[in-house]
């Protein structure tokens, strides 16, 4: 049995298409011991899309959807196990191939962005050039500016060295098909082997 929560439709909610893409993708079944899972896990992920695009606290998130501690159960399991890469890879992937691209990218850009933080909730240090103390991040993404992935690290990393952490972090199949990294002046220097 499976509960079902959503009677009222946001605008964060995902189509039939984009649930047809993602639903396989989701760890569903239960391995090993314990209570099935009775949750719609369709209105458990537009929960959380609802909660990306109002920026909303957890605790405020619609009745409509599940329990906002079953929600973010999931969403910390998810996001441990990876399965927001997996989501995130094959919604690029469909994007670009519905643009007539490739699925992987040959070229794409990077580049970071500083945020002032407090110490609360992790580590930060002091970007003497932007004069901000707080966190850096940087972002890669492919020519038509969809995500392909993102490292987040103290301010006072240079913007070289950071580089370095994202793109290591890239999967084999994509740094396969990259020729060409754009990036600005602040990642003067060798970037990759």
């Amino acid at each position: 049995m499976t509960l079902s929560h959503t009677s009222e439709q946001y605008t964060s909610d995902l189509t039939d298409e984009q649930w047809a893409i993602v639903m396989p993708l989701l760890p569903i079944k239960r391995t090993g011991a314990g209570r099935p899972i009775e949750l719609d896990m369709r209105a458990v992920l537009n929960a959380i899309l609802y909660l990306v695009r109002t920026g909303c606290q957890w605790d405020d998130i619609p009745r409509s959807y599940p329990s906002h501690n079953s929600v973010y159960y999931h969403y910390r399991k998810w996001t441990k196990d990876e399965t927001w890469r997996a989501i995130n890879d094959a919604l690029r992937q469909c994007e670009r191939e519905r643009q007539e691209r490739n699925a992987e990218p040959s070229a794409v850009i990077i580049d970071s962005q500083n945020a002032k933080t407090t110490e609360v909730g992790g580590e930060r240090g002091y970007d003497a050039g932007k004069k901000v103390n707080g966190r850096k991040r940087h972002i890669v993404v492919d020519t038509l500016g969809n995500l392909i992935d993102v490292v987040v690290h103290a301010a006072n990393i240079q913007d070289r060295d950071g580089a370095m952490l994202v793109l290591y972090k890239l999967s084999a199949t994509v740094k396969a098909h990259i020729q060409k990294i754009w990036a600005d002046g602040g990642y003067v220097g060798q970037l990759v082997d």
